[in-house]
């Protein structure tokens, strides 16, 4: 691999007034050694990451990145500039630029280095070398990390091979990683998780930061915090953010552990370390990947350049919320999850692979959904004969009002199946498994597979993906891989798949089952409602309780008198077991908690807008007596449904879409026999145990978990 610099990458009298001027002037540095091919088409990307947030930093630092498919192969310019260049940094202009430029989708190598540079720019050692050097060539080679800048004060011995930290940036698995200092290894294990081995390093200078030796005794724990870095392209932000958090958790005795979710991926906190955090800390200007593994955690939440510019404070601010108690609510479930934790299954993975998928489809089904209801509701069932809204509409007709809700809504549920194919190979494969699983999800519609198509296209694309991943590519086209290669051969591997091979079988099978939905009457039908609202109460929004609100909303896509049955009774098991445990707090109350009694009066609304989730509080503290009565009154309501006839059109909405409907006055009949049945037995249940002295809940342990789960 050449250089990522070189002497002809660098300026050291650059002659430029405004940020523009310095990247172009860099950037024809890059094009004359032919890696950028388009010089404007980079700096139109360059522009276009610059407006996403500025990218000076304080300290006379501008730091211009962005990835391009100009760029041939991940390149470095440094210019030095004596009057300085605004770059946004609240200290002033900058007199150090440095200008990254990163193929689209470059390696995990590459992106790491880059990475490394970004980290040691934050040493100020590293930076005063920079700004003293005469020569380029010398510039270049402290910058590749084979000339150590001069430390304050304690320079390194010459001629030794440990260089300190600022060695590292530009190589990767050099000895110097492995000779890094032990006794820091526990304050900076967020080394690892960079993959660039520099955190070890640094681990290695700093001890008048107070804080104790790892591996020496000391007089108690210290305060753990983890945090998570990411900027819109994870090259440079991320990487100084963490090393600003580290450095100021040195100084201050604090371990602290990054996760930084940049370009080259990123590798999740041990889960044990995130349950032995004291605090978290979030810096980041795109959304947290699994952020619900902090909830219940003192958190600051705030841009990645806080990270970078206030890491002290930050930690202090998290100190002082642990100390006041303060914490956060427990997260949803985040949709996407995809390697899992160590050791799972294959079971469990493929669950997650497809509740990603489910999680992304359900809110287009909701929207198509109750736009599609809402037409019918105003324009009657004849509203899907009505001609285009595009070519005829008339403001003041209800129909036209009711032809476009319903043409809008069917247009977002024409993408339920193959947002459903997309996210599922986005859980397995990430973002290269978008275009082939909807690629994969749009076949399933046009040969009529449905939403069995669907899963089965979203779970051959991931799995497509992943093992055009595992080949070993040349270097010359890793650039283009996650952007043309990827894309390319896993679409058309996946467009062969579902028109030739296993498309036609699936769309055989989703036909049966769609006549079979159609043809449901008497006890099949009450057998099938039964089983859904047993499911639907099993788990209350787990994995279970999806699969039967997915196999639900999957029938909407070809809607028929069956499979709105199947999504009346779905709905109205899902309200039970929030509303039982309301009505239970009601008429008991002496046997439950008093943070119970406070859920129950949220469970009443909850329950009411089918959020099933409102039970969980009171199956977190007392699961073996809640869970069986809210599944008990899920299979009568189910049962009840079915054998009403009730249909629903909507994927969602509660008793707020009553008027949508079909056989309303029996269907609420249902869900007011199955929270009738689940109270019931709830407070038989909880009055057969030994009753506590003070009529209440004993178990402050259970308070605490019920006040935990809600």
């Amino acid at each position: 691999m050449s250089d990522m610099i070189t002497a002809d990458l660098v300026d050291l009298d650059l002659a430029a007034q405004t940020k523009q001027e310095a990247a172009r002037s860099l950037a024809e540095r890059m094009v004359a050694l032919g890696r950028v091919t388009d010089l404007d088409g980079f700096l139109a990307d360059v522009a276009a990451r610059e407006a996403q947030m500025p990218t000076g930093l304080e300290g006379g630092i501008g730091i211009p990145h962005c990835r391009s498919a100009h760029v041939t192969e991940p390149t470095l310019a440094f210019g030095r500039t004596a009057r300085g260049v605004d770059f946004g940094a609240p200290d002033g202009p900058a007199d150090l630029v440095f200008l990254i430029a990163a193929p689209a989708g470059a390696d995990d190598a590459h992106l790491t280095i880059l990475s490394s540079l970004a980290r040691n720019l934050m040493d100020p050692d590293f930076t005063a070398a920079l700004r003293a050097t005469a020569s380029p060539a010398e510039a270049a080679a402290l910058l590749r990390g084979e000339q150590p800048p001069p430390a304050g004060g304690e320079a390194p011995e010459a001629g030794t091979g440990t260089p300190p930290e600022a060695e590292a940036p530009l190589r990767t698995g050099t000895a110097s990683e492995a000779d890094a200092a032990p006794e820091t290894a526990s304050s900076v294990k967020a080394g690892s998780l960079t993959k660039t081995g520099t955190s070890a390093e640094t681990g290695a200078a700093p001890e008048a930061g107070g804080a104790p030796e790892a591996g020496s005794p000391a007089s108690e724990e210290p305060f753990r915090i983890v945090a998570v870095t990411s900027c819109p392209t994870g090259i440079a932000h991320t990487y100084m953010a963490a090393e600003a958090l580290e450095q100021a958790g040195r100084d201050a005795g604090v371990e602290v552990t990054v996760e930084t979710q940049g370009s080259a991926g990123f590798t999740r906190l041990d889960p044990a370390v995130v349950a032995a955090a004291d605090g978290v800390i979030l810096a980041h200007d795109v959304a947290v990947r699994d952020k619900e593994r902090f909830a219940g955690k003192p958190t600051v939440d705030v841009g990645v350049k806080a990270g970078i510019n206030r890491a002290a404070e930050l930690i202090t601010e998290v100190r002082a919320k642990a100390a006041r108690g303060e914490t956060t609510a427990p997260a949803t479930v985040a949709p996407v999850d995809r390697e899992g934790e160590s050791g799972e299954g294959y079971g469990t993975r493929l669950r997650k692979w497809l509740m990603s998928g489910v999680s992304y489809m359900v809110p287009f089904v909701a929207a198509g959904g109750l736009l599609i209801a809402l037409g019918f509701a105003i324009g009657g069932w004849e509203i899907n004969k009505a001609p285009s809204v595009a070519e005829h509409f008339a403001w003041g007709q209800a129909d036209s009002w009711a032809a476009l809700l319903f043409q809008t809504g069917g247009l977002a549920f024409g993408f339920l199946v193959p947002v459903l194919a997309g996210y599922i190979a986005y859980g397995m494969a990430d973002r290269p498994g978008l275009v082939p699983g909807f690629v994969g999800g749009a076949v399933a519609l046009t040969i009529d597979a449905g939403f069995l198509g669907g899963l089965a296209a979203g779970l051959l694309a991931g799995a497509v993906v992943m093992a055009v991943q595992r080949l070993r590519i040349p270097a010359v086209l890793r650039g283009i891989m996650p952007v043309v290669v990827i894309p390319l051969v896993a679409s058309a591997v996946v467009g062969f798949l579902m028109f030739l091979v296993v498309g036609k079988p699936i769309a055989s099978l989703q036909k049966a089952l769609t006549d079979w939905l159609s043809g449901l009457t008497g006890a099949n039908a009450v057998v099938l409602g039964m089983i859904l609202g047993l499911m639907m109460c099993f788990d209350l929004g787990g994995p279970v309780n999806k699969v039967a609100y997915a196999f639900a909303v999957g029938g909407l896509a070809t809607p028929n008198e069956g499979s709105m049955k199947v999504m009346a009774a779905v709905m109205a098991a899902g309200m039970v077991p929030p509303l039982a445990m309301a009505l239970a707090t009601t008429v008991r109350g002496r046997l439950f908690t008093r943070a119970e009694r406070e859920n129950g009066k949220a469970a009443w609304v909850l329950g009411a807008s089918f959020v099933s989730e409102g039970a969980i509080p009171f199956a977190a503290a007392d699961p073996l007596r809640v869970i069986p009565s809210a599944m008990a009154g899920g299979a009568v309501t189910g049962a009840l449904s079915m054998a009403f006839g009730s249909t629903l059109r909507a994927p969602h909405g509660g008793v707020f879409v009553v008027p949508l409907i079909g056989n309303p006055f029996p269907y609420l009949l249902a869900v007011l026999a199955g929270t009738l049945v689940s109270a019931a037995l709830v407070v038989v249940l909880k009055s057969a145990r030994k009753a506590p002295a003070d009529g209440g809940e004993p178990a402050p342990d259970a308070e605490r978990t019920v006040t935990v789960a809600a």
